[in-house]
């Protein structure tokens, strides 16, 4: 609002003003992805770069050749292709051929960020798209994981189960036998030293980024403590039932990709609900599809399903979950 000569004028809303832009937040986010890619380098040696390059690089390409060929402006300046990109990375195994990392990347940003109209319209979170894909098209080489090894120069890497496809084959104490004791199982998955996709091993290293994320403001708890606090109730209620006893809640928060999905793209800005009763709804239903699938399913791992489905319910939900406006009324259903 200003006040001139002729009185009072009212601009339209928004009237708060704020120095985030998009590019700061995507290239912020990227930052704080820095930590589980180390670690993943780390653990898993060259490969994890060149993997997660690619995935960058074949994403940034996707982007300026679907704009270019529209018509439009070119936007690999604001990061989201490079986020996209490096959240795809991180959700490779390091064996993958480097084939698959590129056609992975354009179904993530080529089809389903910029085909639904490009950033802030797509419907499902890119990197996660791109990542089904993969693993629907090439299962196989999606799910053929490397032993890490910290000599990073290690070239003859072998291959193993994941802790959750040990849990889900052999159950907890078949777990617990090759980590050595329990105390071992739940350090080696904390620290990240087991099989799995290149950057949701490391536990300690994700948190630092989500910790950082969450100092910065740039996303809330409300959706991955309702997404963790849902899995780690149903594995107790509902896990240990069976010869099996698949449900230690420890091991199903440590293992897998659920800390990554839940800090760093439950809570995609895009894709998730923006109100704050529709959020923890939201973490909620990706927390109880995520066990569902681990204990009754044939897959070992829920989160991206869990994610990904949900999806398509924020619309739903926040519309459902919004605060009455003060002083409307409530229209009366016939």
């Amino acid at each position: 609002m200003e006040l001139n000569k002729q009185g009072l004028i009212v601009s339209v809303s928004p009237h708060i003003s704020s120095e985030e832009t998009v590019p700061r937040i995507m290239w912020t986010v990227s930052i704080s992805l820095i930590p589980a890619m180390v670690m993943g380098i780390y653990y898993f040696g060259p490969r994890a770069v060149y993997v997660t390059a690619l995935c960058i690089i074949g994403s940034m390409l996707s982007e300026w050749f679907v704009q270019r060929l529209a018509g439009k402006e070119i936007t690999l300046t604001d990061g989201s292709a490079f986020l996209t990109g490096l959240l795809l990375g991180l959700n490779m195994p390091s064996t993958i051929p480097f084939y698959i990392a590129l056609i992975s990347s354009f179904v993530s940003v080529g089809i389903t960020k910029q085909l639904f109209g490009g950033l802030g319209y797509n419907i499902f979170n890119p990197a996660l798209i791109g990542r089904a894909f993969a693993l629907i098209t090439w299962p196989r080489a999606m799910t053929t994981w490397a032993v890490p090894d910290a000599a990073f120069l290690a070239i003859n890497a072998k291959t193993t189960a994941t802790p959750l496809g040990i849990l889900k084959e052999e159950g907890i104490g078949k777990l617990v036998e090759v980590f050595g004791d329990k105390l071992s199982l739940y350090k080696e998955l904390l620290i990240g030293h087991r099989a799995g996709s290149l950057g949701e091993t490391s536990m300690i290293a994700i948190l630092i980024g989500a910790a950082f994320l969450v100092y910065r403001r740039y996303i809330s708890l409300r959706i991955p403590l309702s997404f963790l606090a849902t899995v780690a109730v149903g594995a107790w209620i509902f896990g240990g039932k069976g010869g099996l006893f698949t449900g230690d809640p420890i091991v199903h928060l440590l293992s897998g990709g659920l800390m990554l999905g839940a800090f760093f793209m439950a809570t995609d800005y895009v894709t998730c609900p923006t109100v704050w009763r529709g959020q923890i709804l939201f973490g909620i239903g990706c927390g109880f599809l995520t066990i569902l699938i681990r204990l009754k399913a044939g897959y070992p791992e829920g989160v991206m399903f869990a994610i990904l489905i949900m999806n398509c319910f924020a619309p739903l939900i926040d519309r459902n979950c919004r605060t009455q406006v003060f002083g409307a009324k409530k229209d009366k259903k016939s």
